[in-house]
C-alpha cells in the first residue's frame, strides 16, 4: 500500500488550490468557515463557477463530460476545496443521481438529464426515505401505478434534505407487491414543479428548514422518466447508497472543521486545559485514522485492486467524528455558544458581553444538527451490521 502522492499528484493539487483561490467567492469562504448561513443563491453560485469549468461533476467520466480524474485526484479535489473554505457541494445531483443515470439510463435520458446536472443549473432532490421508510428503506409504501405512457404517484416522502428548492426529485416508488419487497421498486425521476406536487417544510430545532416532507397527490409522471427496467430500483438504489455514504464520511471537511476547533479553543481560553486538549488530540487520531482509510481505498483502486466494501464504515465513523469536533465546539465557548435565536444567528449576533463574538454564533446549532449525522444515510446501527456481514464475514 502506497500512500504517497507522486509529483505529478502534488503538481496537481498546486493547480486545483491555485484555482480554488483565485475562484472562491471570499464572502462565501467567510461563511464556510466560521459555520455561518449559507442561502440558495450561495449554493448555487460556487455550483454554477465549477459548473462552467466542467468540475461540478469532477467524479464524472470524459465520456459524460467529466473531467475524467483518477480517484486520487477526485480526493486531493476535493480536500483542496474543503480547506479553501468552498462550500460542500449539494450531492444529489452530481454525486447521487448522475451516475445512476450514466450506469442505468438510456442515452435519451444521459443527454436530457446530465447537462442540466453537470452546469449545476438544475437541483435535484432524494426522494427515499419515507414515515416509516428509514433504515428500512425496502418497505417503501410511494405507489407508482402505469396507465398508458405515464405512471400516476401517490404517496409522501420525509427528510427531504433542501426539497424546498428541489426542481426535481429521483424517487423509489413502489411498482408491484408481488415477492419480496425489494423486488417491486422501480426509480422515477419527477419534475418537482408537476401538478399534485407539495413541499411542506419541516422547522428543526435550530430554527432551520433543512428538510421538508414532499407529497405526491395524483402526480403524473412520464414512463420515459423511469430508469432500467421497472422493478429494478432495488439494484439501482444500491448503486447510489454507495455514493451517498461514502461521501457523508467527508473526512476533508473534518480536516477543515479540526482547525476551526483549535482556533475557538485558543480564542477561548481552553486550549491550555490539557483534558480540553486530550479530546482535541483523540479527535485528531480519528480524523488521522479515517483519512488512512479513505487512501487505502484510493490506493487499491490507483493499483487495480478490487478495495474492501467499507462504504458503510467510512459513513460511521465520518458521521461519528462530525458530530465530536460540533461539540468540542461548543464546549470550547461554554455559555458563549447558548444564545439562539434565530435572527440572532442570521445576523451572527452574540450580544455585548465578552466572548460573544460572531464565531461562537452558530456552534449550539451546528450541534443540534450533526446529531442527525449517525442516522440519515442508513443509520449507524444498521451499517455496523451491514460491515460486519460483508467485511468481517
Amino acid at each position: 500500500m502506497d500512500l504517497a502522492f507522486t509529483p505529478e499528484e502534488q503538481a496537481f493539487r498546486e493547480e486545483i488550490r491555485a484555482w480554488v483561490k483565485a475562484n472562491l467567492p471570499a464572502e462565501i469562504a467567510h461563511k464556510v468557515h466560521n459555520a455561518l448561513r449559507l442561502t440558495r443563491d450561495d449554493l448555487q453560485r460556487w455550483a454554477k463557477i465549477l459548473g462552467k469549468k466542467g468540475w461540478l461533476g469532477w467524479g464524472w467520466p470524459k465520456e459524460f463530460g467529466g473531467p475524467g480524474w483518477t480517484a486520487v485526484q477526485k480526493h486531493l479535489f476535493e480536500e483542496e476545496c474543503a480547506l479553501a473554505g468552498a462550500p460542500r457541494v449539494i450531492p444529489f445531483g452530481p454525486v447521487m443521481v448522475a451516475p445512476v443515470i450514466m450506469a442505468f439510463g438510456n442515452k435519451e435520458q444521459q443527454q436530457r438529464f446530465l447537462p442540466g446536472i453537470a452546469s449545476g443549473e438544475v437541483w435535484w432532490s432524494q426522494g427515499y426515505s419515507e414515515p416509516g421508510s428509514g433504515s428500512d428503506l425496502a418497505s417503501v409504501k410511494t405507489r407508482a401505478e402505469r396507465q398508458g405512457d405515464k405512471y400516476i404517484v401517490n404517496g409522501q416522502k420525509t427528510w427531504t434534505t433542501l426539497g424546498q428548492y428541489g426542481e426535481w426529485i429521483f424517487c423509489l416508488v413502489r411498482t408491484s407487491n408481488e415477492g419480496k419487497p425489494q423486488t417491486g421498486i422501480s426509480f422515477l425521476l419527477i419534475d418537482m414543479k408537476s401538478p399534485g406536487v407539495s413541499v411542506r417544510p419541516i422547522k428543526l430545532l435550530d430554527g432551520e428548514s433543512e428538510v421538508n416532507e414532499v407529497w405526491f397527490d395524483n402526480v403524473e409522471v412520464p414512463a420515459e422518466n423511469l430508469i432500467g427496467e421497472e422493478n429494478k430500483g432495488w439494484t439501482y438504489a444500491k448503486h447510489l447508497l454507495s455514493h451517498e455514504r461514502t461521501n457523508i464520511a467527508d473526512v476533508n471537511r473534518a480536516k477543515r472543521e479540526l482547525e476551526r476547533l483549535k482556533r475557538i479553543a485558543k480564542a477561548e481560553g481552553v486550549w491550555d486545559d490539557l483534558r480540553f486538549r486530550d479530546q482535541v488530540a483523540l479527535l485528531e487520531v480519528d480524523v488521522v485514522a479515517l483519512e488512512m482509510l479513505v487512501l487505502r481505498v484510493l490506493s487499491a483502486e490507483k493499483s487495480g485492486k478490487n478495495s474492501l466494501d467499507i462504504a458503510g464504515l467510512l459513513k460511521i465513523k465520518g458521521s461519528e467524528i462530525q458530530q465530536r469536533y460540533a461539540e468540542l465546539m461548543m464546549l470550547a465557548a461554554g455559555p458563549y455558544s447558548l444564545p439562539f435565536i434565530e435572527e440572532a444567528m442570521q445576523a451572527g449576533w452574540q450580544g455585548d458581553f465578552p466572548g460573544g463574538v460572531t464565531a461562537n454564533a452558530p456552534l449550539a446549532s451546528t450541534y443540534f444538527n450533526m446529531r442527525k449525522t449517525t442516522i440519515y444515510g442508513g443509520s449507524n446501527e444498521v451499517q455496523r451490521n451491514i460491515v460486519a456481514q460483508t467485511v468481517l464475514g
